[in-house]
């Protein structure tokens, strides 16, 4: 049995149709869908519905945990698990620390209250690369004589994202710009999250989580937030917090890192995590895979069968 890691996507590299190849040609894919889509009352193996804005951060998740699913009958046993802002709650669903109809209800709720917070205070995000923490530091504080302007996601040791609004993170930039930053790069965002732009939205998820059931998952998630697994106790606090607060994804994987692992996976759309992890892993020949179509997933297979022979 080969033992992985589970890195699982969050929101940036969402594509179009994600998730129907898998739903045409995987019945455990399919019956993950079907029941998802029975507790939302939509049918998300519908295009229209997946590719609906309203559904993103569903659509993600259903990919996620529908992909999931597969490598439980998989020659695979997931040590940790470790998902990116939204890729928390596929994290915790997968390892049962929500039932998947609360789970998925909830995170409803949170999608609706990000975009409501969203359009009371309007944000943007930027990700800033190969830039010295010093130099960040001064331009963020500059910045804030014309907006506001806070660190959101530290991705690696040289790439952090921050949130704000307009007229902060234009002067942000500009001013990164003229320190000689040359990779300052705008995030297709809609709302500046893990910042306090999130406020309301945090208070309203506290609230709606208060009579929700939570168990201690069976397998290992790390929080991005308090950098250490999340548990029957703390998972509710930690995801209201995180709305309002940074992630710490290289820190968490420095944690993943501590237990002999065979491979990662990153499990939903896009490559941006395992793009992460070979950036910041000190084991630089750790094999690390991505998964989000009938393609990639039989490239994790065909590693398996090869484990397995040998």
């Amino acid at each position: 049995m080969v033992k992985a890691a589970y890195l699982f996507s969050g929101q940036g590299q969402q594509f179009e149709g994600m998730g129907m190849d898998l739903y045409q040609t995987e019945p455990a894919y399919r019956a993950l869908v079907d029941e998802a889509s029975q507790i939302l009352g939509q049918n998300f193996a519908k295009q229209d519905v997946i590719d609906n804005e309203e559904n993103l951060q569903l659509s993600i998740v259903i990919l996620s945990l529908g992909i999931a699913r597969i490598l439980s009958s998989e020659k695979i046993a997931p040590q940790k698990f470790l998902g990116l802002s939204l890729g928390e709650y596929s994290a915790l669903i997968a390892a049962n620390g929500f039932s998947i109809d609360e789970g998925l209800k909830v995170l409803e709720d949170r999608s609706k209250y990000m975009a409501e917070a969203g359009k009371l205070n309007p944000g943007q995000m930027v990700a800033v690369l190969n830039a010295s923490d010093d130099v960040m530091n001064e331009a963020m504080h500059a910045a804030r004589e014309f907006g506001k302007v806070y660190p959101a996601n530290y991705n690696t040791p040289k790439q952090t994202v921050f949130g704000g609004d307009a007229a902060g993170i234009n002067k942000f930039s500009t001013l990164l710009k003229a320190a000689g930053v040359k990779r300052v790069v705008p995030i297709k965002m809609s709302v500046a999250s893990h910042t306090p732009f999130m406020q309301m939205a945090s208070d309203n998820l506290k609230t709606r989580l208060e009579n929700v059931t939570v168990a201690q998952p069976n397998v290992p998630v790390i929080s991005n937030t308090i950098k250490t697994e999340f548990t029957k106790a703390n998972t509710k606090q930690t995801l209201a917090d995180q709305l309002v607060n940074p992630t710490y994804f290289t820190d968490c994987l420095a944690v993943i890192e501590a237990d002999p692992i065979d491979c990662l996976v990153e499990i939903g759309p896009g490559k941006a995590l395992s793009g992460f992890a070979k950036k910041t892993l000190k084991n630089k020949d750790l094999p690390i895979f991505n998964v989000y179509d009938v393609e990639t997933l039989q490239k994790l297979r065909n590693y398996l069968s090869n484990q397995e022979a040998n």
